[in-house]
Protein backbone atom coordinates (compact mmCIF):
# COMPACT_ATOMS: atom_id res chain seq x y z
CA UNK A 1 0.00 0.00 0.00
CA UNK A 2 0.95 3.32 -1.10
CA UNK A 3 2.04 6.21 1.97
CA UNK A 4 -1.16 8.38 2.32
CA UNK A 5 0.20 11.27 0.85
CA UNK A 6 0.85 9.49 -2.55
CA UNK A 7 -2.61 7.54 -2.15
CA UNK A 8 -4.42 10.97 -1.59
CA UNK A 9 -3.01 13.10 -4.56
CA UNK A 10 -3.49 9.41 -6.84
CA UNK A 11 -6.92 9.51 -5.75
CA UNK A 12 -7.38 13.19 -6.59
CA UNK A 13 -5.82 12.56 -9.98
CA UNK A 14 -8.19 9.61 -10.53
CA UNK A 15 -11.01 11.41 -9.93
CA UNK A 16 -9.82 14.48 -12.01
CA UNK A 17 -9.36 11.98 -14.92
CA UNK A 18 -12.36 9.69 -14.98
CA UNK A 19 -14.98 10.48 -17.29
CA UNK A 20 -17.47 8.06 -14.79
CA UNK A 21 -17.44 8.38 -11.08
CA UNK A 22 -15.05 7.66 -8.13
CA UNK A 23 -16.73 6.91 -4.57
CA UNK A 24 -14.37 6.13 -1.72
CA UNK A 25 -15.55 5.88 2.37
CA UNK A 26 -17.46 8.55 3.59
CA UNK A 27 -18.62 10.04 -0.31
CA UNK A 28 -22.13 10.18 -0.90
CA UNK A 29 -23.59 6.98 -2.53
CA UNK A 30 -20.29 5.21 -1.69
CA UNK A 31 -22.59 2.63 0.40
CA UNK A 32 -25.02 2.51 -2.27
CA UNK A 33 -22.14 1.31 -4.70
CA UNK A 34 -20.88 -1.13 -2.68
CA UNK A 35 -24.09 -3.00 -2.16
CA UNK A 36 -24.39 -6.35 -4.44
CA UNK A 37 -27.26 -9.11 -4.94
CA UNK A 38 -26.85 -11.09 -2.25
CA UNK A 39 -27.07 -9.16 1.08
CA UNK A 40 -24.80 -11.51 2.32
CA UNK A 41 -21.45 -9.78 1.34
CA UNK A 42 -20.80 -6.67 3.48
CA UNK A 43 -17.27 -5.78 2.18
CA UNK A 44 -15.71 -1.60 2.08
CA UNK A 45 -13.59 -1.35 -1.10
CA UNK A 46 -10.75 1.69 -0.27
CA UNK A 47 -12.39 3.10 -4.34
CA UNK A 48 -15.28 2.41 -6.59
CA UNK A 49 -14.26 3.59 -9.80
CA UNK A 50 -17.23 3.62 -12.05
CA UNK A 51 -16.13 3.38 -15.56
CA UNK A 52 -18.22 4.93 -18.39
CA UNK A 53 -15.69 3.61 -21.29
CA UNK A 54 -12.62 1.58 -21.60
CA UNK A 55 -10.40 4.26 -21.54
CA UNK A 56 -11.39 4.44 -17.77
CA UNK A 57 -10.75 1.21 -17.24
CA UNK A 58 -7.48 1.42 -18.01
CA UNK A 59 -6.79 4.86 -16.33
CA UNK A 60 -8.63 3.09 -13.43
CA UNK A 61 -6.33 -0.24 -14.28
CA UNK A 62 -3.19 1.85 -13.74
CA UNK A 63 -3.95 3.88 -10.44
CA UNK A 64 -4.52 0.56 -8.88
CA UNK A 65 -1.17 -1.04 -9.97
CA UNK A 66 0.34 2.14 -9.27
CA UNK A 67 -0.80 1.77 -5.28
CA UNK A 68 -0.30 -2.11 -5.35
CA UNK A 69 -4.40 -2.08 -4.48
CA UNK A 70 -6.01 -5.59 -5.31
CA UNK A 71 -8.24 -5.02 -8.23
CA UNK A 72 -12.22 -6.41 -8.04
CA UNK A 73 -13.87 -6.03 -11.40
CA UNK A 74 -17.63 -5.66 -11.38
CA UNK A 75 -19.74 -6.40 -14.36
CA UNK A 76 -23.53 -6.05 -14.67
CA UNK A 77 -24.97 -9.13 -12.34
CA UNK A 78 -25.29 -11.35 -9.74
CA UNK A 79 -22.22 -13.04 -8.44
CA UNK A 80 -23.25 -14.56 -5.31
CA UNK A 81 -20.05 -15.43 -4.22
CA UNK A 82 -19.69 -11.58 -3.87
CA UNK A 83 -15.69 -11.06 -5.89
CA UNK A 84 -17.25 -7.91 -7.26
CA UNK A 85 -16.01 -6.42 -3.89
CA UNK A 86 -13.08 -6.77 -1.92
CA UNK A 87 -12.49 -5.41 1.82
CA UNK A 88 -9.60 -2.25 1.18
CA UNK A 89 -9.15 -2.78 -2.49
CA UNK A 90 -10.28 -0.79 -6.05
CA UNK A 91 -13.55 -1.74 -7.43
CA UNK A 92 -13.63 -1.52 -11.42
CA UNK A 93 -17.42 -0.81 -11.80
CA UNK A 94 -18.51 -1.49 -15.40
CA UNK A 95 -22.48 -1.08 -14.90
CA UNK A 96 -22.33 1.94 -16.62
CA UNK A 97 -20.88 0.45 -19.98
CA UNK A 98 -23.96 -1.21 -20.97
CA UNK A 99 -24.26 -0.72 -24.26
CA UNK A 100 -25.26 -2.87 -27.15
CA UNK A 101 -24.94 -2.92 -30.85
CA UNK A 102 -26.62 -4.90 -33.08
CA UNK A 103 -25.23 -5.74 -36.65
CA UNK A 104 -28.20 -7.65 -38.38
CA UNK A 105 -26.72 -8.78 -41.65
CA UNK A 106 -23.91 -10.12 -39.94
CA UNK A 107 -25.77 -11.99 -37.37
CA UNK A 108 -23.60 -10.80 -34.29
CA UNK A 109 -23.61 -8.46 -31.55
CA UNK A 110 -21.57 -5.76 -29.40
CA UNK A 111 -22.10 -5.77 -25.99
CA UNK A 112 -20.52 -4.04 -23.12
CA UNK A 113 -19.03 -5.24 -20.16
CA UNK A 114 -21.32 -4.04 -17.96
CA UNK A 115 -24.59 -5.12 -19.57
CA UNK A 116 -27.17 -7.10 -17.97
CA UNK A 117 -29.28 -9.72 -20.48
CA UNK A 118 -32.22 -7.51 -20.20
CA UNK A 119 -30.13 -4.49 -22.23
CA UNK A 120 -29.54 -7.59 -24.56
CA UNK A 121 -32.19 -9.09 -25.15
CA UNK A 122 -34.42 -5.92 -25.34
CA UNK A 123 -31.82 -4.86 -28.47
CA UNK A 124 -31.67 -8.00 -30.37
CA UNK A 125 -35.37 -8.90 -30.29
CA UNK A 126 -36.79 -6.34 -32.92
CA UNK A 127 -34.53 -7.86 -35.45
CA UNK A 128 -36.03 -11.56 -34.48
CA UNK A 129 -32.55 -12.40 -33.28
CA UNK A 130 -31.22 -13.93 -30.23
CA UNK A 131 -28.29 -15.48 -28.35
CA UNK A 132 -28.18 -17.97 -25.44
CA UNK A 133 -28.57 -15.96 -22.55
CA UNK A 134 -29.46 -17.17 -19.09
CA UNK A 135 -32.56 -17.94 -16.56
CA UNK A 136 -33.25 -13.64 -15.19
CA UNK A 137 -32.72 -10.85 -17.24
CA UNK A 138 -30.65 -9.96 -14.81
CA UNK A 139 -27.47 -11.26 -14.80
CA UNK A 140 -24.36 -10.14 -16.39
CA UNK A 141 -23.70 -10.63 -19.71
CA UNK A 142 -19.95 -10.80 -19.61
CA UNK A 143 -19.40 -12.96 -16.68
CA UNK A 144 -22.08 -15.43 -17.82
CA UNK A 145 -20.63 -15.63 -21.06
CA UNK A 146 -16.87 -15.99 -19.85
CA UNK A 147 -17.82 -18.44 -17.57
CA UNK A 148 -19.31 -20.83 -20.07
CA UNK A 149 -23.26 -19.56 -19.85
CA UNK A 150 -25.72 -22.11 -20.02
CA UNK A 151 -29.73 -20.66 -20.43
CA UNK A 152 -32.98 -21.16 -22.03
CA UNK A 153 -31.88 -21.09 -25.39
CA UNK A 154 -28.60 -23.37 -25.06
CA UNK A 155 -29.42 -26.47 -26.06
CA UNK A 156 -30.71 -24.81 -29.62
CA UNK A 157 -27.53 -22.49 -29.73
CA UNK A 158 -24.99 -23.59 -27.87
CA UNK A 159 -23.05 -22.21 -24.38
CA UNK A 160 -22.77 -18.62 -23.98
CA UNK A 161 -19.59 -19.37 -24.69
CA UNK A 162 -19.88 -21.07 -27.84
CA UNK A 163 -21.30 -17.98 -29.46
CA UNK A 164 -18.28 -15.82 -28.10
CA UNK A 165 -16.87 -14.25 -31.82
CA UNK A 166 -14.48 -11.96 -29.73
CA UNK A 167 -13.57 -10.00 -26.61
CA UNK A 168 -12.04 -6.50 -25.92
CA UNK A 169 -9.81 -6.68 -22.70
CA UNK A 170 -7.85 -4.39 -20.45
CA UNK A 171 -4.68 -6.38 -19.36
CA UNK A 172 -3.52 -6.46 -15.63
CA UNK A 173 -0.83 -3.92 -17.73
CA UNK A 174 -3.79 -1.25 -18.48
CA UNK A 175 -3.30 -2.57 -22.05
CA UNK A 176 -6.02 -2.75 -24.05
CA UNK A 177 -5.96 -5.97 -26.36
CA UNK A 178 -8.42 -7.69 -28.37
CA UNK A 179 -8.71 -11.96 -28.61
CA UNK A 180 -10.84 -14.01 -31.37
CA UNK A 181 -9.90 -16.43 -33.33
CA UNK A 182 -7.37 -14.98 -35.41
CA UNK A 183 -6.09 -12.52 -33.04
CA UNK A 184 -4.56 -14.00 -29.78
CA UNK A 185 -6.10 -17.15 -30.22
CA UNK A 186 -4.84 -18.63 -26.82
CA UNK A 187 -6.03 -15.93 -24.85
CA UNK A 188 -9.42 -16.45 -26.52
CA UNK A 189 -9.87 -20.13 -26.02
CA UNK A 190 -8.83 -19.28 -22.19
CA UNK A 191 -11.98 -17.03 -22.00
CA UNK A 192 -14.15 -19.68 -22.88
CA UNK A 193 -14.54 -20.91 -19.60
CA UNK A 194 -11.55 -18.87 -17.74
CA UNK A 195 -13.69 -15.98 -16.42
CA UNK A 196 -12.60 -12.87 -15.52
CA UNK A 197 -8.82 -13.94 -14.92
CA UNK A 198 -6.91 -12.69 -17.80
CA UNK A 199 -8.37 -9.32 -17.84
CA UNK A 200 -11.37 -6.88 -17.52
CA UNK A 201 -13.53 -7.03 -20.02
CA UNK A 202 -15.03 -4.31 -21.71
CA UNK A 203 -16.80 -5.58 -24.86
CA UNK A 204 -18.02 -9.11 -26.06
CA UNK A 205 -19.07 -9.99 -29.51
CA UNK A 206 -21.45 -12.58 -30.05
CA UNK A 207 -23.03 -14.76 -32.84
CA UNK A 208 -26.77 -14.68 -33.24
CA UNK A 209 -29.19 -16.50 -34.32
CA UNK A 210 -33.14 -16.29 -36.26
CA UNK A 211 -35.57 -16.65 -33.42
CA UNK A 212 -39.04 -15.22 -34.79
CA UNK A 213 -40.88 -17.29 -32.77
CA UNK A 214 -40.44 -18.17 -28.64
CA UNK A 215 -43.37 -19.91 -26.84
CA UNK A 216 -43.85 -21.66 -23.23
CA UNK A 217 -45.98 -23.48 -21.01
CA UNK A 218 -45.49 -23.09 -17.41
CA UNK A 219 -47.84 -25.82 -15.16
CA UNK A 220 -47.48 -25.46 -11.45
CA UNK A 221 -48.31 -28.14 -9.64
CA UNK A 222 -48.70 -29.05 -5.89
CA UNK A 223 -45.29 -31.04 -4.21
CA UNK A 224 -47.10 -34.26 -4.08
CA UNK A 225 -47.09 -34.35 -7.66
CA UNK A 226 -43.07 -33.28 -8.02
CA UNK A 227 -42.40 -36.76 -9.21
CA UNK A 228 -44.40 -37.51 -11.69
CA UNK A 229 -43.95 -33.90 -13.37
CA UNK A 230 -40.01 -34.76 -13.16
CA UNK A 231 -40.63 -37.89 -14.76
CA UNK A 232 -43.04 -36.92 -17.93
CA UNK A 233 -40.41 -33.34 -18.07
CA UNK A 234 -37.62 -35.56 -18.35
CA UNK A 235 -39.13 -38.10 -20.85
CA UNK A 236 -40.95 -35.13 -23.12
CA UNK A 237 -37.50 -33.53 -23.29
CA UNK A 238 -35.46 -36.50 -23.87
CA UNK A 239 -37.89 -37.62 -26.78
CA UNK A 240 -38.27 -33.79 -28.13
CA UNK A 241 -35.99 -31.50 -30.69
CA UNK A 242 -32.64 -29.78 -29.60
CA UNK A 243 -35.28 -26.13 -29.83
CA UNK A 244 -36.69 -27.28 -26.89
CA UNK A 245 -35.87 -26.82 -23.19
CA UNK A 246 -37.12 -25.65 -19.64
CA UNK A 247 -36.76 -26.68 -16.69
CA UNK A 248 -38.79 -28.11 -13.35
CA UNK A 249 -38.15 -25.68 -9.95
CA UNK A 250 -39.58 -26.03 -6.66
CA UNK A 251 -40.49 -22.90 -5.18
CA UNK A 252 -42.64 -20.75 -2.92
CA UNK A 253 -45.85 -19.65 -4.70
CA UNK A 254 -45.69 -16.09 -5.18
CA UNK A 255 -48.32 -13.32 -4.41
CA UNK A 256 -49.46 -13.00 -8.26
CA UNK A 257 -52.62 -13.58 -10.30
CA UNK A 258 -51.14 -16.82 -11.91
CA UNK A 259 -50.50 -18.21 -8.89
CA UNK A 260 -54.21 -19.43 -6.86
CA UNK A 261 -54.54 -17.47 -3.66
CA UNK A 262 -54.34 -20.11 -1.18
CA UNK A 263 -50.90 -21.63 -2.82
CA UNK A 264 -49.31 -18.15 -2.21
CA UNK A 265 -46.47 -18.41 0.12
CA UNK A 266 -46.70 -22.64 -0.09
CA UNK A 267 -44.24 -24.99 -1.77
CA UNK A 268 -44.86 -25.34 -5.07
CA UNK A 269 -43.29 -27.41 -7.91
CA UNK A 270 -43.18 -25.29 -11.51
CA UNK A 271 -42.69 -26.99 -14.57
CA UNK A 272 -41.68 -24.82 -17.59
CA UNK A 273 -41.36 -26.01 -21.40
CA UNK A 274 -39.17 -23.39 -23.46
CA UNK A 275 -39.40 -23.80 -27.49
CA UNK A 276 -37.21 -21.88 -30.10
CA UNK A 277 -40.76 -21.74 -32.37
CA UNK A 278 -44.15 -21.84 -32.02
CA UNK A 279 -46.89 -22.02 -29.34
CA UNK A 280 -48.89 -25.02 -31.25
CA UNK A 281 -45.59 -27.19 -32.13
CA UNK A 282 -44.90 -26.86 -28.32
CA UNK A 283 -48.77 -27.72 -26.93
CA UNK A 284 -47.91 -31.02 -29.49
CA UNK A 285 -44.86 -31.65 -27.67
CA UNK A 286 -46.02 -31.30 -23.93
CA UNK A 287 -48.95 -33.24 -24.20
CA UNK A 288 -47.95 -35.45 -21.96
CA UNK A 289 -47.02 -32.86 -19.18
CA UNK A 290 -50.42 -31.04 -19.96
CA UNK A 291 -52.02 -34.30 -19.09
CA UNK A 292 -51.06 -34.55 -15.47
CA UNK A 293 -52.99 -33.01 -13.11
CA UNK A 294 -52.02 -29.53 -12.03
CA UNK A 295 -52.93 -25.57 -10.07
CA UNK A 296 -52.47 -23.35 -13.10
CA UNK A 297 -51.47 -23.06 -17.14
CA UNK A 298 -50.04 -20.55 -18.91
CA UNK A 299 -49.40 -21.71 -22.35
CA UNK A 300 -48.59 -19.47 -25.80
CA UNK A 301 -46.13 -17.17 -27.35
CA UNK A 302 -43.72 -15.32 -25.36
CA UNK A 303 -40.87 -13.14 -26.42
CA UNK A 304 -37.80 -14.04 -25.51
CA UNK A 305 -36.89 -11.05 -23.66
CA UNK A 306 -40.02 -11.41 -21.56
CA UNK A 307 -39.78 -15.24 -20.68
CA UNK A 308 -36.06 -13.87 -19.22
CA UNK A 309 -38.21 -12.30 -16.80
CA UNK A 310 -40.02 -15.11 -15.28
CA UNK A 311 -38.04 -16.20 -12.57
CA UNK A 312 -36.02 -12.89 -11.88
CA UNK A 313 -35.12 -12.83 -8.29
CA UNK A 314 -35.64 -9.62 -6.54
CA UNK A 315 -32.12 -8.36 -5.02
CA UNK A 316 -31.39 -7.56 -1.17
CA UNK A 317 -31.91 -11.25 0.13
CA UNK A 318 -28.95 -13.15 1.46
CA UNK A 319 -27.80 -15.98 -1.02
CA UNK A 320 -26.22 -19.88 -1.35
CA UNK A 321 -26.10 -21.20 -4.37
CA UNK A 322 -24.43 -24.74 -5.95
CA UNK A 323 -25.08 -26.69 -8.48
CA UNK A 324 -24.14 -30.42 -9.04
CA UNK A 325 -24.27 -31.93 -12.58
CA UNK A 326 -25.60 -35.42 -13.76
CA UNK A 327 -24.86 -38.27 -15.49
CA UNK A 328 -28.33 -38.87 -16.20
CA UNK A 329 -32.23 -38.99 -14.21
CA UNK A 330 -32.92 -42.30 -13.51
CA UNK A 331 -35.93 -42.77 -10.92
CA UNK A 332 -33.64 -42.91 -8.01
CA UNK A 333 -32.40 -39.84 -8.63
CA UNK A 334 -35.94 -38.24 -9.37
CA UNK A 335 -36.86 -39.25 -6.04
CA UNK A 336 -34.11 -37.80 -4.11
CA UNK A 337 -34.16 -34.68 -5.97
CA UNK A 338 -37.89 -34.34 -5.06
CA UNK A 339 -37.53 -35.08 -1.60
CA UNK A 340 -34.64 -32.49 -0.89
CA UNK A 341 -37.73 -29.91 -1.81
CA UNK A 342 -39.37 -31.13 1.32
CA UNK A 343 -36.41 -29.51 3.29
CA UNK A 344 -36.10 -26.33 1.30
CA UNK A 345 -36.69 -23.12 3.32
CA UNK A 346 -40.34 -22.00 2.86
CA UNK A 347 -41.88 -18.89 2.31
CA UNK A 348 -38.35 -17.75 1.01
CA UNK A 349 -36.76 -17.01 -2.18
CA UNK A 350 -34.86 -20.04 -2.72
CA UNK A 351 -35.86 -22.66 -5.85
CA UNK A 352 -34.76 -26.13 -6.62
CA UNK A 353 -34.37 -26.32 -9.83
CA UNK A 354 -33.17 -29.07 -12.20
CA UNK A 355 -32.50 -28.36 -16.49
CA UNK A 356 -31.55 -30.10 -19.44
CA UNK A 357 -28.33 -30.24 -20.98
CA UNK A 358 -27.69 -32.41 -24.23
CA UNK A 359 -28.44 -30.72 -28.10
CA UNK A 360 -26.00 -28.00 -29.14
CA UNK A 361 -24.18 -28.09 -25.73
CA UNK A 362 -23.41 -31.40 -26.10
CA UNK A 363 -22.53 -31.03 -29.57
CA UNK A 364 -20.73 -27.87 -29.06
CA UNK A 365 -16.73 -27.25 -29.61
CA UNK A 366 -15.05 -29.98 -26.74
CA UNK A 367 -11.40 -28.12 -26.84
CA UNK A 368 -12.50 -24.98 -24.77
CA UNK A 369 -12.43 -25.84 -20.86
CA UNK A 370 -15.63 -26.25 -20.07
CA UNK A 371 -15.69 -29.53 -18.26
CA UNK A 372 -19.31 -29.58 -17.34
CA UNK A 373 -20.72 -29.86 -21.51
CA UNK A 374 -21.45 -33.66 -21.33
CA UNK A 375 -23.55 -34.15 -17.86
CA UNK A 376 -27.49 -34.78 -19.11
CA UNK A 377 -29.03 -32.81 -16.02
CA UNK A 378 -27.68 -30.03 -13.42
CA UNK A 379 -29.48 -29.53 -10.28
CA UNK A 380 -28.86 -26.12 -9.01
CA UNK A 381 -30.23 -25.77 -4.82
CA UNK A 382 -30.01 -21.84 -5.05
CA UNK A 383 -30.98 -20.54 -0.96
CA UNK A 384 -32.33 -17.01 -0.93
CA UNK A 385 -33.56 -15.55 2.34
CA UNK A 386 -33.69 -12.44 4.45
CA UNK A 387 -32.96 -13.22 8.11
CA UNK A 388 -29.64 -13.88 9.00
CA UNK A 389 -30.92 -16.64 11.82
CA UNK A 390 -31.68 -18.65 8.89
CA UNK A 391 -27.82 -18.61 6.83
CA UNK A 392 -26.72 -22.01 8.16
CA UNK A 393 -30.23 -24.06 7.47
CA UNK A 394 -30.37 -21.71 4.12
CA UNK A 395 -27.10 -23.30 3.37
CA UNK A 396 -27.25 -26.56 4.70
CA UNK A 397 -30.17 -27.37 2.93
CA UNK A 398 -27.79 -26.69 -0.50
CA UNK A 399 -25.12 -28.68 0.54
CA UNK A 400 -27.82 -31.61 1.27
CA UNK A 401 -29.09 -31.50 -2.02
CA UNK A 402 -25.81 -31.63 -3.63
CA UNK A 403 -25.40 -34.90 -0.94
CA UNK A 404 -28.20 -36.24 -2.32
CA UNK A 405 -27.63 -36.56 -5.96
CA UNK A 406 -24.06 -37.59 -5.07
CA UNK A 407 -24.32 -40.80 -6.46
CA UNK A 408 -25.27 -39.75 -10.00
CA UNK A 409 -22.87 -36.53 -9.85
CA UNK A 410 -20.18 -36.66 -13.04
CA UNK A 411 -18.18 -34.35 -10.56
CA UNK A 412 -18.22 -31.61 -13.32
CA UNK A 413 -19.16 -28.22 -12.48
CA UNK A 414 -20.87 -25.40 -14.07
CA UNK A 415 -18.69 -22.65 -12.65
CA UNK A 416 -21.12 -19.71 -13.15
CA UNK A 417 -23.74 -21.62 -11.01
CA UNK A 418 -21.45 -21.67 -7.58
CA UNK A 419 -19.76 -19.78 -5.56
CA UNK A 420 -16.38 -20.26 -3.23
CA UNK A 421 -15.88 -23.67 -3.48
CA UNK A 422 -12.32 -23.50 -3.54
CA UNK A 423 -9.47 -24.66 -5.81
CA UNK A 424 -10.89 -28.40 -6.01
CA UNK A 425 -14.47 -27.48 -7.64
CA UNK A 426 -12.40 -24.63 -9.50
CA UNK A 427 -10.22 -27.34 -11.30
CA UNK A 428 -13.64 -29.85 -11.57
CA UNK A 429 -14.97 -27.16 -13.65
CA UNK A 430 -12.68 -26.02 -16.05
CA UNK A 431 -11.40 -29.68 -16.51
CA UNK A 432 -8.23 -31.13 -15.06
CA UNK A 433 -6.88 -31.16 -18.77
CA UNK A 434 -7.15 -27.57 -19.13
CA UNK A 435 -5.79 -26.49 -15.96
CA UNK A 436 -1.87 -26.20 -17.07
CA UNK A 437 -2.78 -24.60 -20.00
CA UNK A 438 -5.14 -22.08 -18.60
CA UNK A 439 -2.18 -21.71 -15.84
CA UNK A 440 -0.09 -20.35 -18.96
CA UNK A 441 -2.28 -18.25 -19.94
CA UNK A 442 -2.70 -16.79 -16.60
CA UNK A 443 1.11 -16.67 -16.28
CA UNK A 444 1.68 -14.92 -19.78
CA UNK A 445 -1.58 -11.73 -18.93
CA UNK A 446 -1.73 -11.59 -15.33
CA UNK A 447 1.63 -12.55 -13.77
CA UNK A 448 0.80 -10.78 -10.53
CA UNK A 449 -2.39 -12.61 -9.88
CA UNK A 450 -4.07 -8.89 -9.85
CA UNK A 451 -7.36 -10.41 -11.01
CA UNK A 452 -8.03 -12.75 -8.16
CA UNK A 453 -11.46 -11.71 -7.27
CA UNK A 454 -13.07 -14.99 -9.11
CA UNK A 455 -12.44 -18.63 -9.70
CA UNK A 456 -9.17 -17.67 -9.05
CA UNK A 457 -6.31 -19.58 -11.52
CA UNK A 458 -3.09 -19.06 -10.34
CA UNK A 459 -0.35 -18.37 -12.62
CA UNK A 460 2.52 -20.74 -13.09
Amino acid sequence: MAPFCTAHRALAALREDLAGEVLAPGDAGYDDARAVFNARIDRRPAVIARCAHAADVVRAVRFGRELDLRIAVRGGGHGVAGTALGDGALVVDLRRMHRVAVDPPAEAVRVEGGATMRHLDRATQPYGLATTGARASTTGVAGFVLGGGTGWLDRAFGLAADNLLGVELVTADAERVHANADENPELFWALHGGGGNFGIATALTLELHELPRFSVVLLLCPPASGPAAVRAFRDVVRGGPDALGGAVLYLTGPPVDFVPRERVGTLLCAVLLTYAGGADALRTLAAPLLALPHLAELAGDLPYAEAQCLFDAPPGLRGHWSAECLTGLPEEAVDAFCARADTMPVPTGSRHTLFPQGGAVAAGPHEYPLAHRDAAFTAHPSAAWADPADDERAAGWVRDVRAALRPWSTGDVPLNLVGDEGPERVRAGLGAGNTLRLEKVKRRYDPDNVFRFNHNIRPV
